[in-house]
């Protein structure tokens, strides 16, 4: 995003990455161009190279001669998910165990507060918007080009199916403080360059919403 900061296409850019990982746009929705144009002010061209650049990202598909959508979230989509997230999720915390730096911990943590602060006073979205951001900041701590790619991609499905399925009612306190208590062990881990632990601490992560989410997302017998 810092191509296109401090301009009406950040907001642009903003306001459509938000809508998209918190459902305020479905999976699928059409994106209204002649609307969002005159929502942020601004004419075919620049509305299309922030259209290009979430494209690239992974919120929305680009269709010829059909405009812009919402990525989908189908069933090839949730299984190659269920495939990816673990073995992802694991490399990107082995490696951010490797690469942090003291200023992308210290920007961890404070992550983890607003993450914390957003289970006692926080809604839905806010707890998915703060978790994203946490899980965000490992990525870019692992510093790999081909791995970030995956992990952000994987972070935006991550974030929808937790909106559609995830439900708090069907989580319950506990499960979120015990994800909010991993966390901080995530920290420790990264913080004292304990690869093994963060990969151990990444896949028990993944485990503790993969059950959740798979009473949502999985066919009865399966």
């Amino acid at each position: 995003m810092n191509d296109i900061a401090n301009t009406p296409k950040q907001a642009l850019y903003a306001h459509l990455m938000q809508a998209i990982l918190t459902l305020d746009l479905a999976p699928g929705e059409d994106l209204d161009e002649a609307r969002l144009s005159d929502m942020f002010g601004l004419s075919r061209t620049p509305l299309r190279e922030v259209f290009r650049q979430l494209a690239g990202e992974g919120y929305i598909t680009l269709r010829e001669n059909r405009g812009a959508r919402v990525a989908d979230l189908g069933h090839t989509t949730l299984r190659d998910f269920f495939l990816a997230a673990p073995m992802i999720y694991a490399a990107i915390l082995r490696l951010a165990a490797r690469n942090a730096t003291a200023a992308q911990i210290t920007a961890l943590y404070a992550a983890q507060e607003v993450f914390r602060t957003t289970l006692t006073t926080g809604t839905a979205a806010q707890r998915t918007l703060a978790n994203t951001r946490f899980h965000e900041i490992t990525g870019d701590m692992a510093g790999n080009v081909y791995l970030q790619a995956a992990f952000r991609r994987l972070l935006i499905d991550h974030a929808r199916i937790g909106m559609t399925f995830y439900r708090p009612k069907s989580v319950g306190e506990d499960t979120a403080q015990i994800a909010c208590a991993q966390h901080d062990m995530i920290i420790d881990a990264i913080a004292r360059r304990d690869e093994a632990q963060a990969a151990a601490l990444a896949d028990a992560h993944w485990n503790l919403s993969r059950h959740q989410i798979e009473q949502f997302v999985l066919p009865a017998g399966l």
